[in-house]
C-alpha cells in the first residue's frame, strides 16, 4: 500500500525501522565502495545513513564520518552495529536531523547521498542541491538512486507510486553547479545483484552520479 504522501516524514520512517530488527542488509551500497575504495580517507558525511552501513564502512576504511538521517531508531541501530563491529566511536558522529530542513557545518571530502527516495513528501532536488555546498575543493560528491525500482517495491512501469526516476545526467542537471568549478568523473546507470526482503533474487540497475569540486 503507498503511504499518504502527506504523512509526517518522521513518523513514517520510524514506524518502518520499528516493523524489523533490521531493514537493510547492513552492507555497504556497491557504488560507494567502488569509487570511495580509490579515495585516501578523509572526512565524509553520509546523507540518509539508515542503520549505517555506509558509515561504518568508511569508518573502518580510515574516514571521519557525520552520518546523518531522520529516524531515531535507525541512528540507534547503526550505533549498535558499529559498536558490534569494534569501530573506534571517535570515528563516527551520528545526527538525528530532517534533511529537508537540516543544514551541513564545515567542509567534507566526500558527501555520498545513497538512495535518497522517499513514498513521503521529500525535496531531494533541494537537499542535493545542499549537498553540493560543503564539499571541500579537490572533494566528491556522490548521488546514487534508483535506476528502476526493485520488483519486490510494489511498483510497477506504469504505476502511480513513486515519481519517474531521474537519470544520472537529469541528477547532475538539476544539480545546477558552475562548470568552472565541478567536474564529472561518472555518470551512469550500474548494474548489482542484489537479494530482496524476502530472499527474492534479483539484478538491479542503480544510477551513479559522482562530481568533484577542482
Amino acid at each position: 500500500m503507498s503511504p499518504d504522501p502527506n504523512t509526517d516524514p518522521t513518523a513514517f520512517w520510524e514506524e518502518l525501522y520499528q516493523q524489523r530488527e533490521r531493514v537493510w542488509s547492513g552492507r555497504a551500497n556497491a557504488a560507494l565502495v567502488a569509487v570511495a575504495g580509490e579515495f585516501a580517507p578523509g572526512r565524509a558525511l553520509d546523507l540518509g545513513c539508515g542503520e549505517g552501513g555506509d558509515s561504518i564502512w568508511l569508518a573502518e576504511q580510515g574516514w571521519t564520518v557525520t552520518g546523518v538521517d531522520i529516524s531515531a531508531t535507525a541512528l540507534a541501530r547503526a550505533a549498535s552495529h558499529a559498536a558490534s563491529r569494534v569501530v573506534d566511536a571517535d570515528r563516527i558522529e551520528w545526527t538525528q536531523a530532517d534533511l529537508s530542513e537540516w543544514r551541513p557545518e564545515g567542509e567534507y571530502d566526500l558527501v555520498s547521498a545513497c538512495f535518497l527516495h522517499s513514498p513521503v513528501a521529500f525535496p531531494r532536488e533541494q537537499v542535493l542541491q545542499r549537498a553540493a555546498l560543503p564539499v571541500a575543493s579537490g572533494g566528491h560528491l556522490l548521488v546514487v538512486g534508483h535506476a528502476e525500482f526493485p520488483n519486490w517495491s510494489g511498483t510497477r512501469e506504469g504505476g502511480h507510486e513513486h515519481p519517474e526516476l531521474p537519470t544520472a545526467q537529469e541528477v547532475f542537471d538539476s544539480l545546477e553547479l558552475p562548470e568552472d568549478e565541478w567536474e564529472v568523473v561518472v555518470a551512469e546507470p550500474r548494474s548489482r545483484d542484489a537479494v530482496g526482503p524476502d530472499g527474492q533474487e534479483a539484478v538491479l540497475v542503480d544510477s551513479v552520479l559522482l562530481v568533484r569540486r577542482r
